[in-house]
C-alpha cells in the first residue's frame, strides 16, 4: 500500500514538474533586443534566424502600410487569392499582410460552405459581393478556385461543373482585370511531409484547435488525386494576365516574408524602399509556367512532386 503510495506521489511530481513550452510571441525579439540589464528582466535565447525573420517582416508590414495609403489616394483595387492544401501556411501569411492595416479598407473573406440557396446560384455570385472597392485590398483565404481541387476530390461537385468552371474562370478574371483590379493569385506549396507534421502538431497544441479538421487525413490519403486536379488547375488558369504565382511553404517564415515580397515589387507607389530589398527568393516563389513545367516532368513519379 505504501509502495503504491509512493509510486502515484512520484507520478504526480512527475506530471507537474514536466515542463510547458512557451513560445514567444513574434516580434517580442525585436522589440527587446537593446534593452540593457536589470534586476527584473531575465535573458532569454533565441534563434539568431528568428531575430532576423522579425527585423525583415517589420520592414514587409510597413511597406504594406506605405501601399495601403498610396491606394487610398489612388483607389486602387487590390485582390489576393490565397489556396493550397490544407496546413500550406495560407492563413498565417495573411495574419501577417493585415496586421497593421487599417481594417476600414482591408479585408479577409474566408466563405463557409454555400447554403441550399447559393448552391443554386451563378457559381461566382456568392464571390462577387467580396471584390475590393476604390482603395480596398481584399484577401481571398480560399477563393472560386474551391471547385478546381477541394470539391471535385471531395465529391462536393459534379464532373461537369468542374470542367465547366475551368473553362469559365479565365474568362472571369480577365474581366477583373480589364475592369481595373490588380488580381494575384498564390498556390502554397507544402510537402507531404510537412504536411503531415502541422496535422499532428494541431492535436497537441490548444492554440491551433480550431484548425483540426475531419477531413486533415483525407488530405493525406488523397495526396496524389490532388496533385492532379492541381495540374488540371494550373494548365487551364495559368493566364498571361492572371498568372499563378507558386508560394513553397515548408518554411512558413520564408514564404511569408517573400509573398509579400511579390506584391510589393509589383506594385508601384510612394516612398517605396530600394527595389534590390524586394526581390523575391527564387528557391521559394515560382512563376506558374515553371509549376507547370516541373509537374509535367514528373507526374508519373508522384513521390518528385511538390505540394
Amino acid at each position: 500500500m505504501a509502495d503504491e503510495k509512493k509510486k502515484k506521489t512520484e507520478s504526480t511530481k512527475t506530471t507537474a514538474e514536466k515542463p510547458i513550452k512557451v513560445k514567444l510571441l513574434e516580434g517580442t525579439a525585436m522589440k527587446n533586443m537593446d534593452k540593457k540589464e536589470k534586476k527584473n528582466r531575465c535573458a532569454v535565447w533565441i534563434k539568431k534566424a528568428t531575430l532576423d525573420y522579425e527585423i525583415e517582416l517589420k520592414s514587409m508590414q510597413i511597406e504594406i502600410m506605405k501601399l495601403q495609403k498610396h491606394m487610398k489616394a489612388t483607389g486602387m483595387r487590390v485582390l489576393a487569392l490565397f489556396e493550397g492544401r490544407d496546413a500550406a501556411g495560407k492563413g498565417g501569411t495573411i495574419k501577417r499582410i493585415t496586421a497593421f492595416l487599417n481594417p476600414r479598407s482591408t479585408r479577409v473573406v474566408a466563405l463557409s460552405k454555400p447554403s441550399d440557396k447559393e448552391t443554386t446560384q451563378w457559381y461566382f455570385q456568392r464571390y462577387a459581393p467580396h471584390l475590393p472597392a476604390a482603395g480596398e485590398l481584399v484577401l481571398f483565404d480560399r477563393s472560386w478556385y474551391n471547385r478546381a481541387m477541394v470539391e471535385p476530390v471531395m465529391g462536393f461537385c459534379t464532373d461537369e461543373q468542374h470542367k465547366r468552371f475551368l473553362k469559365d474562370v479565365p474568362l472571369f478574371e480577365e474581366m477583373l482585370i480589364k475592369d481595373g483590379i490588380l488580381l494575384f493569385k498564390f498556390y502554397f506549396s507544402v510537402s507531404k511531409e510537412e504536411q503531415a507534421r502541422r496535422f499532428e502538431s494541431r492535436k497537441h497544441d490548444l492554440l491551433k484547435q480550431y484548425k483540426l479538421s475531419p477531413v486533415d487525413n483525407l488530405a493525406q490519403d488523397l495526396w496524389d488525386t490532388y496533385s492532379v486536379k492541381k495540374f488540371q488547375m494550373l494548365n487551364e488558369s495559368n493566364r498571361t494576365l492572371t498568372p499563378w504565382t507558386i508560394i513553397r511553404s515548408d518554411n512558413k517564415k520564408r514564404a511569408r516574408i517573400n509573398c509579400m515580397k511579390h506584391i510589393l515589387s509589383n506594385i508601384d507607389y510612394e516612398d517605396k524602399i530600394d527595389p534590390e530589398k524586394l526581390i523575391p527568393d527564387p528557391e521559394i516563389v515560382i512563376s506558374g509556367i515553371e509549376e507547370i513545367k516541373h509537374m509535367e516532368k514528373n507526374l508519373f513519379e508522384p513521390e518528385q512532386l511538390r505540394g
